[in-house]
């Protein structure tokens, strides 16, 4: 008997016995569906967040508020304490838009700076008879906010200092809430008035896309001057100093700079502790993507402990297979069949049956990894690595859970297997 008989022999077996077979790939699949599918949207919202990060640049940081909590243990003495006074003036200190301003006045460096303050984020934006869904977040920025924070002007003008300083109604419009309300024409929208929280806007620009993610959501803003941002009531606590170097080789000079800047405007002594965050944009970039990580290694286990319980199934009724082609087995040795060509059938059994639940596994986990990659606003990815990883698990799963049964069937007497009932 040869590899190919033993080979066909085993694909006529699998077909033969379909719903022990259905139900050993289905277990397979749903492992390795969920190994693939995780991986398969965390890959897209990856590659999402990075094209998002990218767009403002790794010559970019951000000054930002952040509260210190200073904890101290049973040995800490009063000079702890004494310290943790003295420096309590520092604490709780949002930034606030004088700090801002005299900052970017103070900065002198090849560097853009921009102010800006968030806004609410869950809008809905109405023009005529069309409207947005209500989760239009207002941004508020100055002149160098778009440069600052890479957006593209598509139509129309950017904020002018004097709109920034009279806080007027004049905003431009993200790419994605443009569609909405003016569909494919999106440079119509110059010029036309909006109703933003049921105030008149007048549209000044709209922005080219820069690609969303469901954690991002890029495209779908309306961007007014911080100013008119604080005048709806609904402005965040602290301001938030965006800067971009004129080359990537001047950030580290920049943040040194930043940071001496940004003390002295704060009038921090040499020994307070900074009460402001710097971060790098490609440093909150990584942050998420850690955050991803972290997630894919958790579907990754999910997905192993699956196979593993699946291996453990395969392997029994590979067993039972055993049990009840006894017969079949004393045949095949009776008529000159070798240990090896048993082995080799049974072997093949479930290395077949095995690969049919990668096969089944690796489409429907790449097709439901989309979907959620899409319904995330990311892109379509499939993860190549992965996919051949869980070929080649799905084979030694296989294999591992093939050889007890494989070697029993072997080890099998003759005579006794014809006379088994």
């Amino acid at each position: 008997m040869t590899i190919k008989d033993s080979f066909n022999l085993a694909y006529r077996t699998v077909r033969s016995n379909r719903l022990r077979t259905g139900i050993t790939v289905a277990i397979i699949a749903f492992g390795i569906m969920a190994l693939i599918g995780i991986i398969t949207a965390i890959q897209a919202m990856n590659e999402g967040l990075r094209n998002s990060f990218s767009t403002m640049g790794a010559n970019g940081f951000t000054i930002s508020y952040k509260e210190r909590f200073r904890f101290n243990d049973d040995n800490d003495n009063g000079d702890a304490d004494k310290t943790k006074r003295a420096k309590k003036s520092n604490l709780d200190k949002p930034i606030q838009l004088n700090e801002a301003e005299t900052f970017k006045e103070k900065f002198h460096y090849p560097a853009v700076v921009s102010i800006s303050l968030g806004g609410y984020s869950n809008y809905e934006i109405h023009y005529e008879d069309k409207k947005t869904n209500p989760n239009v977040r207002m941004n508020g920025g100055d002149e160098n906010y778009l440069a600052v924070n890479g957006f593209t002007i598509e139509a129309g003008r950017n904020l002018t200092p004097a709109d920034v300083h009279s806080g007027r109604n004049v905003c431009l419009l993200g790419s994605d809430v443009a569609t909405k309300l003016f569909g494919q024409f999106k440079d119509k929208a110059v010029d036309k008035f909006i109703n933003v929280g049921g105030k008149p806007y007048r549209v000044i620009g709209v922005l080219k896309s820069k690609g969303s993610s469901a954690l991002l959501r890029a495209d779908n803003v309306i961007i007014t001057s911080y100013n008119n941002v604080r005048a709806t009531g609904y402005g965040a606590s602290s301001f938030l100093i965006g800067v971009l170097a004129d080359d990537i080789s001047l950030v580290d000079g920049a943040v040194n700079e930043a940071t001496a800047v940004f003390r002295s405007v704060r009038k921090l002594l040499p020994t307070d502790t900074d009460n402001f965050v710097i971060e790098k944009s490609d440093k909150l970039a990584a942050t998420f993507i850690s955050l991803l990580g972290s997630i894919q290694a958790a579907a990754a286990a999910i997905g192993l402990i699956t196979l593993i319980g699946a291996a453990i199934g395969l392997m029994n009724i590979m067993l039972v297979s055993v049990n009840e082609r006894t017969r079949e087995v004393g045949l095949i040795k009776a008529l000159g069949g070798k240990r090896s060509n048993i082995r080799q059938q049974f072997l093949f059994e479930s290395v077949i049956i095995s690969l049919l639940g990668a096969l089944f596994g690796i489409v429907l986990g790449v097709i439901i990894g989309n979907i959620f990659a899409m319904l995330l606003k990311a892109g379509f990815a499939i993860p190549w690595a992965w996919v051949i990883a869980g070929i080649i698990i799905c084979s030694g799963v296989g294999l591992l859970a093939g050889i007890w049964p494989a070697v029993k069937a072997s080890r099998l007497n003759p005579i006794t297997a014809l006379r088994y009932e």
